[in-house]
């Protein structure tokens, strides 16, 4: 059941809300994005995409399906968004989002950790392999969670995401590959979660997603003939420091968006698996994800195979 605002634009998530989102570790808010935002976001992206035609291999902006060509341009990710367009750095400004954002987070404050936006194609747009981002960036606290903003609608065919309820209370799982590096994604055989039963994320254009940074949760291929296009923003409590370090204090404070900087972190105690030795793959999940052995969202078998390979 998606949550929706009332009331002014300041208006916060209510207590049934709030409280959905500690029992599963999500919850999608309706109506977060308004549709001329919403237009606008579509039409930079059109952009980008076109300007794609230009580039042949991953750069700090565009991370391309094996499939792209000049002529057929296919991406299926924008690189930090919020620094490539301004619509997309006002958008996660907005006091209704920040409203959320501060329910869910708590009182110290909101930062943002970082922001891509992941692009499936019609019929052939990538998966993405079971993981938890905590895996990826496990801080002193884990009151952090990431936002999907549905440029289109999330349907059953469209590769919409999909979050196990309340796994955010569980163990941090091993997302290293055969050959021990850190590949960004778990093995379905060796972590035996009810992974065909996990809930997809359904809602209209203009929704957003919140799920917990412990939430286990993927995507599989588009297998629409329409494209799925989700922004994604995540977001730390103020008072979160990333474990790994911090290389840049200055904008570390300077993506502060609610709240004041401080020099005490909070601490809590999480199941921690430090992501290193780092993959072998970089540039994204998509990379890092090639090493996995044993992959659920094989695009060959059907879902009750999967689990047997």
């Amino acid at each position: 059941m998606a949550a929706r605002l009332t009331g002014n634009c300041m208006a916060d998530i209510d207590a049934d809300a709030l409280a959905r989102y500690r029992r599963d570790g999500f919850i999608v808010v309706q109506g977060l994005l308004d549709d001329v935002t919403r237009q606008r976001m579509k039409q930079v992206l059109a952009e980008l995409i076109e300007r794609s035609r230009g580039v042949s291999q991953h750069d700090d902006t565009f991370d391309l399906e094996p499939s792209h060509s000049a002529q057929r341009p296919r991406v299926r990710r924008i690189k930090m968004p919020h620094r490539v367009h301004p619509v997309f750095a006002e958008f996660m400004r907005s006091p209704r989002l920040l409203a959320v954002l501060s329910a869910l987070l708590g009182p110290s404050g909101v930062r943002l950790h970082s922001s891509k936006l992941n692009l499936k194609a019609p019929e052939i747009g990538s998966p993405v392999e079971w993981h938890q981002d905590w895996a990826f960036y496990p801080h002193t606290n884990d009151d952090i969670l990431a936002v999907g903003v549905l440029l289109d609608a999330a349907t059953p065919e469209n590769g919409p995401l999909m979050v196990l309820p309340g796994t955010h209370r569980g163990p941090t799982f091993d997302h290293h590959g055969p050959d021990g590096r850190f590949c960004g994604a778990m093995d379905p055989m060796r972590d035996r979660l009810d992974y065909d039963n996990a809930p997809p994320l359904l809602a209209p254009a203009g929704s957003c997603s919140f799920h917990h940074v412990r939430a286990v949760h993927g995507s599989a291929q588009n297998r629409s003939n329409q494209s799925r296009n989700l922004l994604l923003y995540e977001f730390t409590a103020a008072d979160a420091f990333p474990l790994l370090g911090i290389p840049d204090w200055d904008d570390f404070n300077a993506r502060l968006l609610v709240g004041s900087s401080t020099v005490v972190p909070r601490t809590v105690d999480c199941p921690i698996r430090v992501p290193l030795p780092p993959a072998k793959n970089q540039g994204s999940i998509y990379e890092n994800q090639t090493a996995l052995g044993r992959r659920y969202f094989d695009q060959t078998i059907a879902p009750a195979q999967r689990l047997q390979n």
